[in-house]
């Protein structure tokens, strides 16, 4: 791992995916900590950078000539709710959209299945939060084809390749129309997951976090991982990289995330425009 400076440029921890390079997840340590200083330490530098993404959300705002989608994908309780609360904690809310896509709906269905997505990105000037995405439909559909998917699309074998190509045409569009894309996932491993899941079970106030769907779809975690792989191979892109965040310690993955969408708003280089009419800052206000 080469040097790196706390507090620095997270990109010196994790890169993004390069598209097309095989990944895989088992070689990933969830538990991966990178010798950061540990959690109480930690805590300092997350609540710098989320009030530096709150500083940058407001000159984006003031800008309002770019957006940025920050797409969050992974495991059941791996994490993703929490980390939208703590990494955008100083953020206007007037500024951030959150969007979480559920099972598509009938009238959904009967569109191409991005139709429900581009109504929900960010507009100009704003941060769009995907807490699940439109990612859902090259990887729970995938899991679970059978019962998504209608019969003739189930006879299509090239089915996977032609919507990762669609999704990377459209978030293509959508950074050429001045949205930038980040997209994380939020890497777990099944112990920490069952741990989680059973501190739900025990813990009164998580029970509301319970979810037989959840419990029921570990049998397919396996299939998950490989599913995942494939996607990220095939959609991290130059202008939509994929970031694999090692979140089985939920402070790591604060950390890192915060730390990527604090540098990716300093790139955007967000700020206001000049005052045009001059007369503006002349006139008497009483």
């Amino acid at each position: 791992m080469p040097p790196y400076k706390f507090g620095g440029r997270v990109m010196n921890l994790i890169k993004p995916h390069k598209q097309g390079r095989k990944l895989r997840l088992n070689k990933i340590d969830p538990a991966e900590t990178f010798d950061l200083p540990g959690k109480q330490k930690i805590e300092k530098f997350i609540e710098e950078s989320t009030q530096e993404i709150g500083r940058l959300q407001d000159l984006l705002y003031a800008d309002s000539t770019q957006a940025l989608l920050v797409v969050l994908e992974g495991m059941d309780t791996a994490g993703k709710d929490g980390t939208v609360r703590k990494v955008f904690d100083h953020v206007n809310p007037s500024g951030v959209l959150v969007k979480s896509f559920k099972v598509p709906t009938p009238l959904e269905r009967a569109h191409d299945f991005l139709w429900r997505v581009h109504d929900a990105v960010p507009p100009l000037g704003k941060i769009g939060i995907f807490n699940r995405s439109h990612y859902e439909d090259v990887l729970v559909v995938r899991v679970h084809e059978e019962q998504f998917l209608p019969p003739h699309l189930l006879r299509d074998p090239n089915l996977w390749k032609k919507r990762y190509a669609m999704i990377n045409d459209f978030e293509f569009t959508l950074v050429q129309n001045g949205t930038r894309i980040v997209k994380i996932f939020l890497h777990i491993s099944k112990k920490e997951q069952r741990d989680r899941m059973r501190e739900r079970q025990t813990d009164p106030n998580k029970h509301w976090k319970l979810s037989e769907d959840d419990i029921k779809e570990r049998a397919f975690w396996d299939r998950y991982q490989k599913v995942y792989e494939r996607v990220i191979e095939n959609t991290s892109t130059k202008h939509a990289p994929w970031y694999v965040v090692p979140a089985d310690h939920k402070w790591v993955a604060h950390y890192l995330v915060a730390s990527v969408v604090r540098d990716v708003l300093k790139d955007m280089n967000p700020h206001p425009h000049k005052v045009v009419d001059k007369r503006l800052l002349e006139m008497k206000i009483v």
